[in-house]
């Protein structure tokens, strides 16, 4: 990604990401390095990028649970022992996907609120920058928490990990607003966790806004202020 930008609205956000689908899987691979007996770098981020964009295509078409790795090599066209080079069942695939999704979400949050320098103006842009990018990336939202649920138990613990440390970037952006005095002193978790909960309202309920004719800019507005209702109110 370049330096930080302001979001104006969601096609602005999709013309400016600076945010290579490369840079991330390498990350991935990098992170997950000591799972993957494949060690040329290159070639691993290649078929990891197969690999994940098949998982989500099929977890979205016939359900994580149908899907084999059979599925999976027929789509990504990798062979069944070249599939076994990265991931050694499906609890490895998860890990995969969710640490992709987690690299995505937390560093176009930290992107598009760092430089930001009025108080108010960042949370609105980590709100905006949630729903642009489940708008982008919906199949991995929708994936990761439905699939979250039925996650073993390390797995399971590791996907909470990742809802939480994104929760904390909204925590931390309330707090420095109620600091600065600009919010009133509020219960500030709570708070981080209504947002989140408004935030995934939209991309598990697509459908329903979509027939109301809510486009994301709308509900991205409508979350900035039932949130700032509350924060700039009586103290």
């Amino acid at each position: 990604m370049d330096v930080a930008v302001m979001i104006e609205n969601y096609e602005a956000f999709r013309g400016e990401l600076r945010m290579s689908k490369e840079d991330v899987i390498r990350d991935v691979y990098r992170q997950n390095k000591e799972r993957i007996s494949i060690k040329k770098e290159a070639t691993a981020v290649k078929n990891l990028t197969r690999i994940i964009d098949s998982t989500l295509r099929l977890a979205n078409s016939k359900g994580f649970h149908a899907m084999t790795l059979r599925d999976l090599c027929g789509d990504s066209g990798m062979s069944m022992g070249g599939l076994y080079a990265y991931i050694r069942n499906k609890d490895d695939l998860i890990h995969l996907i969710q640490s992709h999704g987690f690299i995505i979400t937390r560093r176009t949050l930290l992107h598009y609120t760092d430089e930001v320098q009025d108080v108010r103006g960042r949370l609105f842009a980590a709100i905006k920058a949630h729903l642009y990018l489940s708008e982008l990336m919906r199949a991995w939202f929708y994936f990761s928490y439905m699939e979250a649920k039925s996650l073993p138990v390390e797995e399971k613990r590791d996907a909470v990990a990742i809802e939480l440390e994104i929760e904390e970037i909204f925590l931390r952006l309330i707090e420095d607003g109620i600091e600065a005095k600009v919010y009133c002193s509020r219960n500030s978790r709570l708070v981080a966790s209504m947002i989140k909960a408004l935030l995934q309202d939209w991309y598990l309920k697509r459908r329903k806004y979509r027939d109301q004719n809510v486009a994301v800019d709308d509900y991205a507005a409508f979350v900035r202020d039932v949130i700032e209702s509350y924060l700039l109110g009586e103290r």
